[in-house]
């Protein structure tokens, strides 16, 4: 396979968690260390991590740096940070706890000229441009709030300015387990040939993996898939070998 695996690790209170659609009330708890499951994901043959501060992203700051310290520091997977990332000093304390790349969503809309910044200082290589949509509309603030930006102009603004990497989540799909919204990310694609896309939201199986994979997208987030057991780790490390 060509495309790039990244499992993901949702945090709560520096607990392996995962939400439905942004929906904190839909909170379930998978492990209680989450130092396990990424020394479980490390062990299969994966490279990459991403980490999502759930708490960060409700309150606005960064809080589970240190989950985020020990994940980096007793393994080596490559991990991307986000969740709550607002100001300078959020970028500081991320990338000297172990994130090499860190993730921009909502900051991006509601502080471009910010989010320029920071992608001048640190690189496009670091700094990876979250785009999630309702209806091919930007989502922000944990997803409790849709703007009225759409999705493909949006992410063709940051990358005439020198994004190369988008995580774009189709809320809908978060968290389903039914399959990513594959017609979308093709939509993209083509309009967007040159953008790394990283797909993200309703994986549910291995099938979905090679789907995305033959369509050309560069990589691929997932988590419970995994968690629920639909995604099995000996099977991940059959794709890797």
């Amino acid at each position: 396979m060509k495309i790039e695996l990244i499992p993901a690790i949702d945090l709560i209170d520096g607990q392996c968690v995962r939400l439905t659609q942004g929906d904190y009330g839909t909170k379930k708890v998978y492990f209680e260390n989450p130092l396990e499951v990424a020394k479980a994901l490390e062990g299969c043959g994966l490279r990459r991590l991403h980490v999502v501060d759930l708490d960060g992203a409700r309150e606005g700051k960064i809080i589970n740096y240190r989950t985020l310290n020990l994940l980096a520091s007793r393994t080596t997977l490559v991990m991307d940070f986000g969740g709550g990332l607002k100001t300078d000093k959020d970028l500081e304390i991320a990338f000297e706890n172990g994130a090499q790349m860190i993730t921009g969503g909502s900051i991006a809309v509601k502080e471009p000229e910010l989010f320029y910044q920071w992608l001048q200082r640190f690189g496009s290589e670091r700094i990876i441009l979250g785009a999630d949509a309702k209806d091919e509309k930007i989502a922000v603030s944990g997803w409790r709030e849709t703007t009225t930006q759409e999705l493909i102009p949006f992410i063709e603004t940051f990358h005439q300015r020198g994004i190369q990497k988008v995580i774009c989540t189709d809320i809908h799909r978060d968290g389903m387990l039914e399959g990513p919204s594959t017609e979308l990310y093709i939509k993209i694609r083509k309009a967007l040939p040159n953008v790394y896309l990283i797909a993200s939201g309703g994986v549910g199986s291995i099938q979905d993996l090679k789907l995305l994979d033959n369509k050309g997208v560069a990589a691929v987030i997932f988590g419970k898939a995994i968690y629920e057991g639909r995604i099995k780790l000996h099977d991940l490390e059959k794709l890797n070998s």
